[in-house]
């Protein structure tokens, strides 16, 4: 158990095992505890890291708003990796954690070694789509400030997570899950790294934007994982550790 504090606010991070570093970042609603498969998996060979995003988890609920922001989710992964003296590492993610990937990346490229992109999306081109997007987020961030953690779905992914509340959940959607700009999409042709998309069968929502990264992206592997939804990563944990460590083994 460990945390990294910024401007007050203690993120919660686990740091398992040893060799090639990787970053994993969860999806909205979900914690840490949604990668423990895959920290089963890989510590032997890897150091894996996992955190735990503002508003969720063990980590702090801040009541000011502005505390929640894709800008506050990259710079706590820079930080996590400055207290685990890492210049770089394999920078991975699911859902809303694939978006803060996609952020990191941008904002660091030297310090990004790889990108694995999970059941996730670039962002929006369109403004329309955008704004679409962000109904959907602010009227799941009222279903959370009107009814606490019951208005959270069922998925294992943030049964597990571990909340003690909905209040900061309410400021992620607002402030993160949001979409504000199109600096993501825009920078997937400029991404020099290597690449794994990755996205489960039943996850048809989020194909369009997998095959889209996909296309975009110079040189990005594409998985697709049968009989997997949203969370790929716990509806087949095997498929899924295999199309990643074969990512990652790959990687010299």
């Amino acid at each position: 158990m460990a945390y990294i504090v910024r401007d007050g606010v203690k993120v919660y991070f686990e740091d398992h095992g040893a060799g090639p570093a990787v970053l994993l970042s969860h999806g909205f609603s979900a914690s840490s505890t949604m990668w423990q498969d895959q920290v089963a998996a890989l510590r032997n060979r890897y150091r894996v890291l996992t955190w735990d995003m503002r508003g969720h988890g063990q980590s702090d609920y801040p009541e000011d708003p502005t505390a929640y922001s894709e800008a506050e989710s990259v710079a706590d992964m820079a930080a996590i990796l400055d207290a685990c003296g890492l210049q770089q590492a394999v920078i991975g993610g699911l859902s809303l954690g694939g978006c803060a990937t996609l952020a990191f990346h941008l904002a660091h490229p030297d310090r990004t070694a790889a990108l694995m992109l999970f059941d996730t999306g670039p962002g929006f081109k369109k403004d329309a789509a955008r704004e679409a997007w962000n109904e959907t987020a602010n009227a799941q961030a009222d279903r959370l400030e009107a009814e606490g953690l019951s208005a959270l779905s069922g998925s294992a992914a943030v049964t597990n997570a571990g909340h003690r509340d909905a209040t900061g959940l309410a400021h992620a959607a607002r402030g993160m899950l949001a979409q504000f700009d199109d600096r993501s999409i825009q920078s997937l042709p400029d991404i020099a790294k290597p690449t794994l998309v990755l996205v489960g069968s039943e996850d048809v929502k989020f194909h369009p934007a997998t095959d889209y990264m996909a296309a975009k992206i110079p040189g990005a592997q594409k998985v697709i994982i049968d009989e997997a939804g949203h969370a790929a990563n716990i509806d087949q944990p095997a498929a899924f550790n295999k199309a990643m460590e074969s990512f990652l083994g790959g990687l010299s």
